[in-house]
């Protein structure tokens, strides 16, 4: 049976619908728009929208095995993260 949805453009969710498909809150999914840890996302019309497939890469980069699995990335959690400068970080090794 052919797929009715072939040849149709990506379905794209507004946040309350992305954040059930990821099985987060609307807040949580806003933070993560907020500090830049989140699935990437597009303003149509003012309007934040966010298609399925970024969905499920983002959510594919926390993807492990084993409690020691490192894994392929890392989804962080929505809060502010600040960047280490790698000069900085020698200075905290010494």
């Amino acid at each position: 049976m052919p797929d009715p949805t072939a040849g149709l453009p990506p379905r794209y969710l507004r946040t309350p619908e992305a954040a059930r498909f990821l099985s987060l809150s609307g807040r949580t999914l806003e933070k993560h728009r907020t500090y830049g840890t989140g699935p990437a996302y597009r303003k149509i019309g003012g309007r934040v929208v966010y298609a399925i497939d970024d969905l499920k890469a983002w959510a594919d980069r926390g993807a492990k095995m084993s409690t020691s699995d490192p894994g392929v990335g890392t989804v962080l959690p929505a809060k502010r993260h600040v960047a280490v400068s790698p000069a900085y970080a020698d200075r905290r090794q010494r």
